[in-house]
């Protein structure tokens, strides 16, 4: 008998990971990660620096990683479907063929991929938002600059001649779904978060002009985007169906592989960012300040409600490097976590506001900034980290509490990603400040063999999400219980949080600090 598998590819900001499942046991034969060439450029390739809150990347860059994994784990395999999760709202305009425009215009910063956390499209999401209209009631009554629509009419606005030559505006993960089958394939998921299409209306095309003619009409998530291309095949050595599915987000795409396929259920996905996911059968009005919902688009028959923080591992990750007390980045973690980890809750005297990348929830603002209070003479680097951890934890509640006064029943909450598995310091805390119990699914490549589940559906391998849970996804959780005292500490600390978050006036500070030298 020949031996059948599924492949998973995760997308993230920095490099992507693929993994290689057994289609029958439903264990994780292989893994392969692979860096993009030109990572997150805030550089063009000449060298010239790209203003404030910019955030691009090459398209060519998914292209030699898909290359490069689909050939690690598939050549001489029976693949029966590939499944790929990418980071998001990261899209890029391209001919009608399918040719990224950063292949043509290779000096043009408006002809790359704008990454999920490319920033400088604010403004036109504060002019889409100021016109309202019926298609932002699911989003909280506003657009991101972080999002499709604002960030197509930077272009039309910036450079009207690269958007005269987009044939496609296309996010990412559907693009490379398109280069791998020769198949434009559009995900709901992608196509409802991020571009706020309905199934009723439609995209709210006339934002943009000759938006409409660009885009083009959706698929659930679970559909195949066509099999593999006989290019791709001879490429990377994959024999067998190989059907691909629709791209899904990649914050959404680990809910089958962490037990996220049920009615109150709250997935928090840790990752370079932070996306906390409740699904539900039944519809309920948005809550105030949740970013948007869907249905079909996450999960299959089920409404998915999402809301995030624009910040999360970026800004540990940020803090580490620049007070580094090891050359090994993983270092830097174990030694500040250790050293953290000896303070009491509030024993550092210190509170921080989660803003490194601007706030996602609720106020949708990517010009806001970070905050450290409180800091005096004897504070320490370690005081500091664990503030940052706080703040994390923080937002992460703010946004829990937000689905609770909107009447939702949540009554399991998972967080995953290596961070979740690899941090239990943050998790803890996370215990802690919400008061109540966590759980973190322990699997590895949690978001990658998520990807692979969506294509095992879309392949027919399993018969939905759920059989697909149970054949490839988490089989232990680990349990985390709030600390009475330490639950009590952070109440307090919570409460000025929010208080800090709330002040108009502190938010316009951060704003006129964004405008000077830009005048």
């Amino acid at each position: 008998m020949v031996s059948r598998y599924v492949i998973g590819l995760d997308y993230g900001t920095e490099s992507a990971r693929g993994v290689l499942l057994d289609a029958d046991s439903g264990e994780q034969v292989a893994s392969h990660a692979h860096s993009y060439r030109h990572g997150v450029m805030t550089r063009m390739p000449d060298g010239r620096t790209l203003p404030p809150f910019w955030a691009l990347q090459d398209a060519a860059d998914y292209i030699e990683a898909a290359e490069a994994i689909l050939s690690a784990l598939g050549r001489g395999r029976q693949v029966e479907g590939i499944g790929l999760g990418f980071t998001a709202s990261s899209p890029l305009p391209a001919t009608r063929e399918g040719v990224a425009l950063s292949q043509l215009h290779p000096q043009d910063p408006h002809a790359y991929v704008k990454l999920w956390k490319h920033g400088a499209a604010q403004a036109q999401a504060e002019a889409i938002n100021a016109q309202g209209g019926a298609f932002l009631d699911n989003f909280g009554g506003k657009v991101s600059g972080e999002w499709l629509l604002a960030k197509a009419a930077q272009i039309a606005e910036e450079a009207p001649e690269i958007w005269d030559e987009t044939g496609r505006f296309i996010e990412a993960g559907d693009w490379l779904v398109w280069q791998l089958t020769g198949n434009e394939t559009r995900s709901l998921g992608l196509a409802t978060y991020k571009a706020q299409y309905s199934a009723e209306s439609g995209y709210p095309s006339h934002l943009v002009p000759g938006l409409a003619d660009r885009l083009s009409a959706p698929k659930r998530v679970g559909s195949s985007g066509g099999r593999l291309s006989t290019a791709w095949r001879e490429r990377t050595g994959i024999v067998g169906e190989a059907v691909v599915a629709v791209a899904v987000i990649d914050s959404h795409v680990v809910l089958p592989a962490v037990g996220g396929v049920s009615d109150g259920c709250l997935v928090g996905a840790l990752g370079t960012s932070a996306v906390y996911l409740v699904l539900g059968k039944d519809f309920r009005p948005l809550p105030p300040g949740i970013e948007g919902v869907a249905f079909d688009g996450s999960m299959r028959d089920l409404w998915c409600y999402e809301a995030g923080q624009a910040g999360f591992g970026d800004t540990l990750a940020w803090f580490v490097r620049t007070f580094p007390r090891s050359q090994d980045p993983a270092e830097n973690f174990r030694l500040y976590n250790e050293e953290a980890a000896t303070l009491a809750p509030g024993g550092n005297h210190l509170l921080a506001l989660d803003w490194w990348n601007g706030n996602r929830v609720p106020l949708a603002d990517s010009g806001l900034s970070g905050l450290l209070i409180g800091l005096k003479t004897g504070t320490t680097a370690a005081g500091i980290y664990r503030a940052l951890l706080e703040s994390l934890c923080f937002g992460a509640r703010s946004i829990f509490d937000l689905f609770v006064a909107g009447g939702f029943a949540i009554e399991r909450i998972l967080l995953s990603s290596g961070l979740a598995l690899n941090n239990p310091l943050l998790i803890q805390i996370m215990a802690d400040v919400f008061e109540r119990e966590v759980e973190v699914p322990q699997i590895d490549n949690p978001t990658a063999v998520g990807a692979a589940i969506h294509g095992a559906v879309a392949a027919g391998v399993v018969a939905g999400y759920p059989e697909g849970s149970a054949r490839f996804g988490a089989r232990s959780f680990r349990r985390y219980r709030p600390d009475d005292d330490a639950a009590s500490a952070y109440r307090g600390l919570y409460r000025n949080y929010k208080a800090l978050c709330d002040s108009q006036q502190l938010r316009g500070v951060m704003h006129d600090l964004n405008r000077i030298g830009t005048d």
